[in-house]
């Protein structure tokens, strides 16, 4: 007879019991995760992003490539180290430190699993859980942007320093929008445990007389839709890359940074924090570790072992969707970024919460809901979110309209004077030009 599954959840008071060296255990586990996860992302990203342009990719070192990130970190760590002469050097080396540690903690409080009996000891299949996880996650996405500053400022370069001070503007942007797409999460889990969350979506519910299913990403659509674009932004992955800039800044704020070890790890950072998005939106979106139906009508689908795989199938086809995305969309203009965070997804957001905030407050004891003024409320929330499209809309075809004319209006003058503007234009004293008859020009004439 299996167990029911909530007995095997794993709750606030299930942790901070374990032994030490099972505590050590779990820890080297999620760095051995990490690290793997590292090389293989490396290969699978350039092997996906090949296929879909029609190349091989990797394919020499190992079989089908595999090899070829091993084969890259190890040339990456034997290469001399590279000091510019102007460079901090104290924080040049701090920089990279600073960007790959939080990641790792951060990732910490992921739930692979449920209850597991690990070498005769019961412990949930998670290496820390807090009252307050995921604000501890969004406190180390940020203090993780310190490294980026400072591998900017320390680089003594303008081009750093400009991608420095892009990473800490976007990240302000896109993690308050991302902050506030996890709200609607905590008002229906009424936790911000991350294993808490991946209980609460156990099993479904009703919402206006219609069964769900238990995931939030069906319930919460909206939320987990703004998430996805915060994550990349938060991340700075393409089309939200703008600290790097290859185009307008080099290499952004690594352009001091030589292919050593330092610049491996930048990379891993950038990847640990792809890692960690993606695994943040499995569990408060994707069910966790829970099995996604119909695998879940067996009994012992979340149950032991298995949810880890279930897990893992997910976390893979979540990162295939952020290599998907890089290789489909082109890096936008800064200015497109910040409008972006601040006029779209941080109104949205707030829009979206006080809806779900009214549903919750409307909810009576046995659970149902009063229809007619949620419906009321949400028109009025359409209604607005349209009205303040439209408004946005208008003004930028007006600006867009009027930018137009001036240019053409310049055109048209330019065209009747041509040392319009102040520029100069060299005399034409050629008797052809183009292949086109002229007359003598006076001497000294323009």
């Amino acid at each position: 007879m299996s167990l029911p599954v909530l007995a095997v959840d794993p709750t606030l008071a299930d942790f901070g019991k374990d032994p030490l060296w099972i505590t050590i255990i779990k820890a080297v586990g999620v760095f051995a995760f990490l690290m793997l996860g590292i090389l293989f992302g490396v290969w699978y990203e350039r092997k996906l992003i090949s296929r879909m342009q029609n190349r091989y990719g990797p394919n020499r070192a190992g079989k089908f490539g595999l090899l070829q990130s091993v084969a890259d970190g190890i040339k990456m760590g034997l290469k001399e180290d590279i000091f510019p002469n102007t460079v901090d050097k104290v924080l040049y080396l701090l920089a990279p430190v600073i960007m790959v540690i939080p990641a790792f903690l951060a990732f910490s409080i992921t739930p692979f699993g449920p209850m597991v009996n690990m070498f005769g000891v019961q412990t949930p299949l998670q290496l820390v859980d807090l009252p307050v996880a995921v604000l501890f996650m969004l406190a180390m996405g940020a203090v993780s942007v310190y490294g980026v500053v400072l591998a900017g400022w320390s680089s003594r370069s303008p081009y750093a320093l400009l991608g420095g001070l892009r990473s800490a503007a976007q990240v302000v942007s896109y993690e308050i929008a991302m902050g506030l797409s996890f709200v609607a999460v905590f008002l229906f889990a009424g936790t911000l445990s991350t294993s808490e969350i991946v209980a609460a979506q156990a099993s479904g519910g009703e919402f206006f007389g219609i069964p769900m299913p238990s995931w939030y990403v069906i319930l919460l659509l909206p939320s987990f839709l703004i998430y996805v674009v915060c994550a990349f932004g938060e991340a700075a992955r393409i089309p939200f890359d703008l600290p790097e800039g290859e185009g307008e800044l080099v290499g952004g704020f690594q352009t001091e940074y030589s292919s050593s070890l330092k610049f491996a790890l930048i990379m891993m950072g950038e990847y640990l924090h792809t890692f960690t998005a993606s695994a943040m939106a499995i569990t408060l979106f994707l069910g966790g570790w829970r099995a996604p139906w119909p695998i879940s009508l067996w009994d012992g689908a979340n149950t032991g072992w298995w949810p880890f795989l279930w897990f893992l199938i997910k976390f893979i086809l979540v990162f295939s969707f952020v290599v998907w995305v890089r290789a489909s969309l082109p890096r936008v203009r800064y200015d497109q970024l910040m409008a972006l965070g601040w006029k779209v997804l941080i109104p949205l957001n707030l829009a979206w919460i006080m809806l779900v905030a009214t549903v919750k407050l409307m909810r009576d004891e046995t659970g149902a809901v009063d229809k007619t003024p949620v419906m009321i409320i949400g028109a009025i929330v359409i209604v607005g979110a349209f009205a303040i499209w439209w408004r946005f809309d208008t003004v930028n075809q007006r600006r867009k309209d009027a930018e137009k004319a001036k240019v053409a209006a310049e055109f048209e003058q330019l065209a009747a004077e041509p040392t319009a503007g102040g520029f100069p234009v060299p005399p034409l004293d050629l008797p052809h030009y183009h292949g086109v008859e002229r007359k003598e020009v006076p001497s000294g004439t323009n």
